[in-house]
Parts: structure tokens; C-alpha cells; sequence
């Protein structure tokens, strides 16, 4: 009995180590938010450990935040402790009027301001999946899943434009945006208005209308006011 004990102890200690090892690593070769972790085998080998001990460092790092698994990519630096924040704080904001047309104010700027860049980088590739996902709205049988199909065209959008830090902006936003979108979509005639909105975007995309894409972006972002609760208003 005193043996298992000092077996988990001994484990424990291990796991700290590379725990520790796994955070130099991480400022010596200057990894960030995306790059991937060596694998369990090669960390293993690195660090002097058995692959259990570097498994079970690299889930307290999960279990931190710091790091989240991917298929075919393995251990992928990450930081949901902003996004845990984020989602807390989108439940606590109280989903008004004017709360509604600061944040649209807020991507609005960005937004619209980005129709140079999407014109130069938005190709027949880009147009279809943004086609796709606002298809794949219109028939999402729950509102909730329309609202968030409704912030992967925006991201989408966001991520054509190759700004890195835009679209980590926009993923820390992603809880408190997505939920102004439900607020938004109370409604089946709130999608069917969303979905037409997003093809008259992408529509002056593959027309590379400066103008129409600035009005229709400006108006689709108005738009959602008129579906928001009037008590929330």
C-alpha cells in the first residue's frame, strides 16, 4: 500500500517536470497559438520520460487551456483561458439595443473595411464555401445552430482576408458574437432575412462592387436589431 502510494508521488513529480519541460520548449522555440507540439513519442525521447508521463503533462495542459488535440495534428497550441473569459462575460452582457449597435459599430469598421483585401484573395473556392455554410444555415432546423453558422460566414469572411490577428479577434469574440446572433434569430424569418443578406454579400464579392458590398454589409448588420426581443430593447 505504501509502495502505490509512493508510486503516484513519484508519477506526480515526473508529470511536473515535463510539464515544465513542455513550457520551456514552448519559449525556447518560440512556438504560438496554432503551432503544433512535437510528438508524445519524440517529447518522450526529448525529456527522458515514458509516453504516459508525457501524456499526462500534455492533459494538465489541456485541462489549462494551453494546449487542445487535433486529428492528424496532434497536441496544437492553443488559449481558451480568453474564451472561457470571453464566455462568461457573454452570458453577463445584457443583449440591449445599444450593446447591439456598439458591437455591429465595432464590425462594421472591420468588416466592411475589408472588401479591398477580399477582393484580391476571395476566389471560385473561397465563393463556394461561403455559399455553403450560408446554405447550410437557411436549412439548420435550430436557431442556435443557424446563429453559429451565421458567425462561421463572418469568420469566413474575416479569414479570407489573411489578417492572423483578425481572426483570433474574432475568435475570442466568437461566445459573445455568436450569442448577439441568437438574440438575432428568434425567428425563422430572421434567417430566411440573414440568408439573403449573406447572397447579396457574397454576390458583390464576385462582382468586386466596392459599393454594393459596403451597403449590403452595412445593412445585414443593422438588420438584426429588428429581431431582437423588444424587451431586450
Amino acid at each position: 500500500m505504501v509502495a502505490e502510494t509512493a508510486d503516484i508521488d513519484d508519477k506526480g513529480s515526473a508529470v511536473d517536470q515535463v510539464v515544465d519541460a513542455l513550457r520551456r520548449l514552448m519559449r525556447e522555440r518560440n512556438l504560438g497559438l496554432g503551432d503544433a507540439l512535437p510528438s508524445e513519442a519524440d517529447l518522450a525521447s526529448m525529456f527522458n520520460a515514458s509516453r504516459n508521463t508525457v501524456r499526462e503533462a500534455i492533459r494538465i495542459l489541456k485541462a489549462y487551456g494551453v494546449v487542445e488535440s487535433r486529428q492528424k495534428v496532434g497536441a496544437v497550441i492553443t488559449d481558451r483561458r480568453q474564451q472561457a473569459l470571453m464566455e462568461l462575460f457573454s452570458f453577463a452582457i445584457d443583449i440591449s439595443a445599444e450593446n447591439f449597435l456598439d458591437i455591429q459599430g465595432f464590425r462594421r469598421l472591420i468588416e466592411i473595411n475589408l472588401s479591398d483585401l477580399l477582393f484580391e484573395t476571395v476566389d471560385e473556392a473561397g465563393i463556394a464555401t461561403l455559399n455553403s455554410i450560408n446554405d447550410q444555415m437557411k436549412s439548420a432546423r435550430e436557431l442556435a445552430k443557424a446563429a453559429e453558422l451565421d458567425f462561421r460566414f463572418h469568420a469566413a469572411l474575416v479569414g479570407f482576408a489573411g489578417n492572423q490577428t483578425l481572426s483570433q479577434v474574432y475568435g475570442i469574440l466568437q461566445p459573445l458574437l455568436q450569442r448577439l446572433m441568437e438574440a438575432g434569430k428568434r425567428s425563422r424569418e430572421a434567417v430566411d432575412s440573414a440568408y439573403n443578406d449573406h447572397r447579396d454579400i457574397i454576390g458583390a464579392l464576385e462582382q468586386r462592387d466596392r459599393i454594393a458590398y459596403a451597403y449590403h454589409m452595412n445593412r445585414h448588420l443593422q438588420a438584426g436589431l429588428h429581431f431582437i426581443a423588444p424587451k431586450a430593447v
